[in-house]
């Protein structure tokens, strides 16, 4: 669990240190409509998955260009939902590459609960954003 919360954290420090883009649109986070779109690298979730070498550098941009992109709603709760669920993405898909490209036996066997705890917890944001109005093709990657 500790390696959990090390990693959440060291996904969300980017968009914490990040400063707000100016922008003309209603919310402090603006981009692209849905999240799923092609983020502002260039390089969309399917291209991360299909990276030969685990780059983390890489992914970390990847999710952090994905978050930028989700569309605030103005609602926090709502809010706290999108931006949770493409970051819970960001570290399965973190998981999955060290599946892919890892050895030792105590980093698959986190990655492998990894994958189990965030797949949970995006199920659970998925119920809570399906209730509160947000349409499952904007929440999803």
């Amino acid at each position: 669990m500790p390696a959990a919360i090390a990693l959440c954290a060291a996904l969300l420090l980017p968009i914490a240190q990040a400063q707000a883009p100016a922008s003309s649109g209603p919310g402090p986070m603006q981009g692209s409509q849905d999240p799923s779109s092609s983020m502002a690298s260039g390089m969309g979730m399917k291209d991360m998955k299909d990276m030969k070498a685990m780059d983390m550098p890489a992914m970390m941009k990847g999710n952090h260009d994905m978050m930028s992109a989700v569309q605030m709603t103005g609602k926090p709760d709502v809010d706290f939902a999108l931006m949770m669920r493409v970051h819970h993405q960001g570290a399965i898909d973190m998981a999955q590459a060290q599946l892919r490209d890892g050895k030792a036996p105590e980093m698959r066997k986190l990655a492998k609960d990894i994958i189990a705890a965030q797949k949970k917890e995006i199920a659970q944001l998925d119920r809570f954003l399906a209730k509160n109005g947000q349409p499952a093709a904007k929440a999803s990657q």
